[in-house]
């Protein structure tokens, strides 16, 4: 059997980043292991967005970290050539008058404190910045100026060759079976190409860990939930990508947006969607009703959109804990465990800092930020990392 010192299961944009941090915080022998391939599952169908901006200060702090990383992506990772895609256009987030007002003015004051680079904007220096949206009906505007999007496929597999080039094997098409454990211990991993030793695991499962509930006997809350994204094309307005990534939280769906391809504006929900009764990353239906009741949405918002047609559409699959933030950290009961899920849809932009952290952890290191908040005991003492706006929304 061969032996390892960490095994990583999964290799989305959170495995990868753990085995990239790993290799440079000293790793010797680190092993990945991935059902499919680098970035192919939830990974592949994030939108990208990247904002500090949350309700749950704890998050504000994983966020401004991770967009370190992003701004000098290359230079982090030690690769002239590597890309995470940024696109810096900045994230405005919109409220009216209403129960959404006093929440994200305290949001946005929680971000002033923890020093993020911040503005608050009149309609007139709203509509400068992003000219085919209305505000007459704007309460409160924010504008982070240091934001934007990137591509998460992209992040992973550059994560991914620096490991390798680090000195981690990663093997894809390989099925975790189960954890190997005796006496309360992780001892290694069966897999469908066979067992491998190893005193440490780290699983970044996602949607699938509720496996890991199976072998592990303990209770993990976590569900997986189906999310559609549109890709709207307009002749008469482009979304160009010097406009602002959007979040509108007077809308009835809390909307959020950005520019696809520099003409086409993308826009999803941010609200509670499709609950799934298991694992599933395959496309799922798009109801006509969604699709009109979302496009209401957006031309109340942006006028010109009201004769927009659908370009492309596709559905991405959260793994939503109960209050919609992630588990990280060791599993009290199984020495050498340690996991990462319910990312609720924000991996992608945490996963910088969430990687390192998590490798942190399971090299018995001091943490950059503390894991306390996160751990799974909290759904037990209900001190739940609950967002402010709502579930589903901004957390």
């Amino acid at each position: 059997m061969d032996t390892y010192d960490v095994v990583v299961i999964g290799a989305g944009v959170i495995g990868t980043s753990v085995a990239f941090h790993l290799s440079k915080l000293g790793a010797k022998k680190v092993l990945v292991l991935d059902r499919a391939t680098i970035g192919a599952g939830t990974t592949s169908q994030s939108s990208g967005i990247l904002r500090t901006h949350y309700s749950v200060k704890e998050n504000v702090e994983l966020a401004r970290k991770s967009w370190s990383v992003f701004n000098d992506f290359a230079t982090y990772l030690g690769d002239e050539e590597a890309s995470c895609g940024l696109v810096k256009c900045g994230y405005m987030i919109v409220a009216a008058e209403g129960d959404k007002v006093a929440p994200l003015r305290a949001s946005l004051e929680q971000q002033m404190q923890q020093g993020i680079p911040l503005e608050l904007l009149d309609a007139r220096q709203a509509a400068e910045l992003m000219p085919i949206a209305r505000f007459d009906d704007a309460a409160l505007i924010g504008f982070e100026p240091e934001a934007g999007f990137a591509d998460a496929y992209l992040t992973a597999t550059s994560f991914a060759r620096a490991a390798r080039r680090g000195g981690v094997k990663v093997m894809e098409n390989v099925t975790v079976n189960k954890l190997l454990i005796e006496n309360g211990r992780v001892v290694g991993v069966s897999t469908s190409a066979g067992d491998f030793a190893a005193s440490t695991v780290v699983s970044t499962q996602n949607i699938w860990t509720p496996e890991l509930a199976g072998w592990t006997g303990q209770e993990l809350p976590v569900a997986p939930e189906r999310h559609a994204v549109l890709a709207l094309e307009c002749d008469a307005a482009h979304y160009t990508f010097k406009m602002p990534v959007f979040k509108d939280l007077a809308s009835e769906g809390m909307l959020y947006y950005r520019s696809y391809g520099g003409k086409q504006m993308l826009v999803s929900e941010g609200v509670v969607g499709e609950k799934l009764n298991s694992a599933d990353t395959e496309q799922g239906d798009i109801p006509v009703d969604y699709i009109i009741d979302v496009g209401t949405q957006v031309a109340e918002r942006f006028p010109a959109y009201e004769t927009a047609g659908i370009a492309s559409s596709w559905t991405g699959v959260y793994d939503v804990t109960p209050d919609w933030n992630p588990v990280l950290g060791a599993l009290p009961g199984i020495e050498g465990l340690i996991v990462g899920y319910g990312f609720s849809g924000h991996g992608f932009k945490l996963s910088p800092t969430v990687g390192k952290v998590l490798a942190q952890a399971a090299l018995g290191m001091p943490t950059d930020v503390s894991l306390h908040p996160y751990s799974i005991e909290r759904f037990a003492s209900g001190k739940l990392l609950t967002g402010k706006y709502g579930l589903g929304a901004v957390s």
